[in-house]
């Protein structure tokens, strides 16, 4: 699926990633990207950008992201 917000979000970096990371994952969800949803917990999902993932919370309620964990892709793991 590919997650893609309409307006700007509110991103909460609950772990201190870093403006980059919260900067990307912003350009991200404004223009789109790949995701898939966590099936064990509504409304967080795993967000791919490129060899990154971003795992977020997004609020049924206000919207707001909270940004939970990034790390890199294992590419040989993923074929």
């Amino acid at each position: 699926m590919i997650l893609q917000l309409n307006q700007q979000p509110n991103i909460e970096d609950l772990r201190h990633h870093g403006p980059e990371a919260v900067e990307k994952l912003r350009r991200l969800l404004a223009y789109g990207a790949p995701a898939k949803p966590d099936p064990c917990r509504s409304d967080f999902f795993e967000l791919e950008d490129g060899n990154k993932v971003f795992y977020i919370h997004i609020s049924p309620v206000n919207g707001k992201v909270l940004l939970l964990a990034t790390w890199l892709k294992d590419e040989e793991a993923a074929r």
